[in-house]
Formats: C-alpha cells, sequence, structure tokens
C-alpha cells in the first residue's frame, strides 16, 4: 500500500517566501560582519607588502601599492625576530603538553561522585575559586621570582599550567562516560590509571582536541607574561616582542645587507610583515581544526 505523503510533510520540502527572506537578509548580514572583520587584517597585508613610500603617505587601502618584499625579507633577516619567534613554539609545545597532562590528571579524579571521592566537591569550588579570585600581579611575580623561573621558559607555562574553565570542561565530559564501561574494567582489574588512558581519554578526544586549540591559540597570542618575567629581550616570545616593535620600532643593524634593507622600507610597512608573519601559523592551521571549535560549543549539550 502506498502512503501519499501529508500536506505538511510535502510543504516541509519547500521553504515559504518569508522563511527564504530570512535566510537571504541574514546570510547579507552575516557576509557584512565578516567582511568588517577581515577588512583590517586585508588591510595589513597590504601594507605589508606595499613600498615605504605608498604606506607613509598613506595610498594603502585593501590592495598592495608598489608591490615589495623587502619588510619581509628584513623581518626574516632579524635574530631577535627569529629568536622571539622560536620561543613561542617552543612556548606552545611545552605548555599546551604541560595543560593537557596536570588539566587530565585534575579533572578525572574530580568527575567522580563524593562516594568515590570523598572531598571532591570542595576541591572542585576551590578550582573554581581561583577563575573569580586571583593574588594579583606582584604576589604573582614573586612567586615566580623566588622560585627561580623567571628568565626561563618555565616561567611561561608553569603559572598558568592548570586552567579551571578548561578542567571544568574536561570534569563535565568524563561525568557524561558511562560508568557501565568503568565497572567492567573494574571488575576486570583494571587500576584507574589504565582506566583513564584507555576508556575515557579515547572517549575524550574531541573534549580533548577543543582545549588543546583553545590553548594553543592563548599560549600564542599572549604577551603579558614575557613582560614582566623576562629581562632580556632574547628570551621575550613573539607578541612581547611585537609589542615592543609597535611602540618602539627595532631596526637594529647587522651588516650592510641589513643597511640596504632598511632603506628601502618603512617602520609601518616592517610592523605590517612582523604582524602576519605571527599571525600566518594561526591562520594556517584554524581551517582544518575549525570542527573541533564547533564540537567544543556542543560539549555538554547533548546526553544520551
Amino acid at each position: 500500500m502506498t502512503v501519499e505523503p501529508t500536506a505538511s510533510a510535502r510543504r516541509g520540502i519547500r521553504k515559504s517566501a518569508g522563511e527564504r527572506a530570512f535566510e537571504i537578509c541574514n546570510g547579507a548580514i552575516l557576509s557584512l560582519l565578516a567582511l568588517l572583520c577581515l577588512a583590517p587584517f586585508v588591510h595589513i597585508l597590504a601594507v605589508s607588502l606595499s613600498s615605504s613610500q605608498a604606506a607613509t603617505a598613506g595610498r594603502v587601502g585593501f590592495w598592495p601599492v608598489d608591490l615589495s618584499l623587502n619588510s619581509y625579507q628584513y623581518a626574516t633577516q632579524n635574530p631577535v625576530f627569529i629568536s622571539a619567534f622560536g620561543v613561542t613554539v617552543r612556548r606552545v609545545l611545552l605548555g599546551v603538553s604541560v595543560d593537557t597532562l596536570l588539566v587530565t590528571l585534575a579533572a578525572y579524579p574530580l568527575s567522580k561522585t563524593n562516594r568515590e571521592m570523598p572531598g571532591r566537591t570542595i576541591l572542585a569550588w576551590i578550582f573554581v575559586t581561583t577563575m573569580f579570585v586571583g593574588g594579583g600581579m606582584i604576589p604573582s611575580y614573586l612567586v615566580v621570582n623566588a622560585t627561580g623561573l623567571r628568565n626561563t621558559l618555565w616561567a611561561l607555562v608553569i603559572p598558568g599550567a592548570v586552567k579551571p574553565f578548561n578542567m571544568t570542561i574536561l570534569l563535565n565530559f568524563f561525568r557524561q562516560t558511562p560508568k557501565d564501561l568503568e565497572e567492567s574494567a573494574l571488575i576486570d582489574g583494571a587500576p584507574q590509571p589504565k582506566i583513564l588512558w584507555y576508556i575515557y581519554l579515547p572517549l575524550a578526544l574531541p573534549a580533548l582536541a577543543t582545549l588543546t586549540i583553545f590553548d594553543t591559540v592563548g599560549h600564542w597570542n599572549e604577551w603579558f607574561s614575557g613582560l614582566i618575567y623576562m629581562d632580556k629581550q632574547v628570551n621575550q616570545p613573539l607578541q612581547t616582542y611585537l609589542r615592543g616593535v609597535i611602540i618602539q620600532p627595532d631596526f637594529t643593524l647587522l651588516n650592510q645587507q641589513q643597511i640596504e634593507l632598511m632603506s628601502k622600507i618603512s617602520s609601518k610597512t616592517y610592523q605590517a610583515a612582523q604582524i602576519m608573519i605571527a599571525t600566518t601559523p594561526v591562520l594556517a592551521i584554524y581551517p582544518f581544526l575549525q570542527k573541533y571549535f564547533i564540537k567544543g560549543l556542543t560539549l555538554g549539550s547533548l546526553k544520551g
């Protein structure tokens, strides 16, 4: 027997005029907002690829004027810039690894019930309280200085290694994992570390990937800790160095080639080139990891 589709079902395939108008207006507004967000980036890119005369005269809009790569060539030959870039890369690799390890080790026991781990509620609230109340900049500096971390890479990693926000997200994700899996493993005699490694972590890969991306972007863009914990410019991360360049351009001359390049660039094009170099790595990996951002927005929204 053939069942005829109902009128509402047939109507559901076609969109009404009001729905189409809404989608058009919504798309137009979102496209306009996207262009507004993209415009400053495109302008910086155009300035970095323009000649010093055009940039200084303010003739550069959203397209390069008198195409030139001298600013990029000078930036990539600047040893201080290369050193700062290397510090940031090492910071991201070390910081993300340490952060993920500590957050996981903190979130897993706190995801248990009070019967399984007495006092877990009090401990969880201690972590959450630090999201709203902090000791301040001066006590933090005194602790870092007293522990001998100042002017080392660990000063950029240890103070913010355990992020309560990330721990809370991972904690709630662990709590949504079916308890039957853990109980079956316990019956088979598996210890807690093995349960965490073979059961909880594989199921929590979307959450871990999302938090890793957030942590990577945070370490890459953070500049203030490098300013207060690093006395020497050679130890500063990239974003701290760029802040100094924007406030006071650094045209340290190293050789005759550097002198010739400096005469062909301006502080405006040089700053723009360094900003583009610092931004490119994050922009390059974001399209491949965007799906994890979307998953991160829905963590904990569905259960069962």
